[in-house]
């Protein structure tokens, strides 16, 4: 009976351990699933585990926080719409899901949320309808790539606020007006 006590604890205390250390950070894990029910052909690591920090193809973790900081899905044949559930990743550093025709629909004004993010880049999908003006939110943004998608509207002015910007690529788009810029004050080096 001793024995059996010993092994039942350690079970629990095995299961205990595995529990604080195993996967992505629960908010994080409920985005990106929520993504995954949205999107089509996903990597097959996506089918094969819980953990997104541990075992999915494109995803990148923080160690420590096991906040998502990375989504590299780029010409993986995806399919799907840009849902509002992204922008609960409140770490995303950089977000690259770059020719994936089969991505469709508006992007998400969410988008907006991902005040950590430095890079976006959704170049080559079919991306439709106006460019959001929360990304005149993304503080952080230094590089900005819509360009090849069926974007429409005018280019909107909050997009002027980015002035850690030094990439902007809208071009192959049906956008109207003029680049809006950033109201800083130049200092060259």
């Amino acid at each position: 009976m001793a024995a059996f006590r010993l092994l039942l604890r350690n079970v629990v205390l095995l299961s205990w351990i595995s529990l604080i250390y195993s996967g992505a950070n629960p908010q994080d894990a409920a985005v990106l699933r929520a993504l995954k029910d949205q999107w089509g052909n996903m990597p097959p690591s996506w089918d094969k585990s819980d953990d997104p920090c541990g075992a999915w193809d494109g995803i990148t973790c923080n160690n420590a926080t096991l906040k998502v900081t990375a989504i590299g899905l780029s010409t993986m044949g995806l399919t799907g719409t840009m849902t509002g559930d992204i922008g609960g990743l409140t770490e995303l550093i950089s977000l690259d899901l770059s020719f994936n025709p089969g991505l469709t629909g508006p992007l998400s004004p969410r988008l907006g949320d991902l005040r950590s993010l430095n890079i976006l880049i959704l170049s080559g999908c079919s991306f439709s309808g106006n460019i959001p003006s929360e990304l005149g939110n993304l503080a952080n943004l230094s590089f900005l790539a819509l360009n090849n998608n069926n974007l429409t509207g005018n280019i909107p002015h909050s997009l002027g606020k980015l002035s850690e910007l030094y990439w902007l690529d809208l071009a192959e788009n049906e956008l109207t007006g003029s680049l809006p810029v950033s109201t800083q004050l130049f200092n060259p080096l």
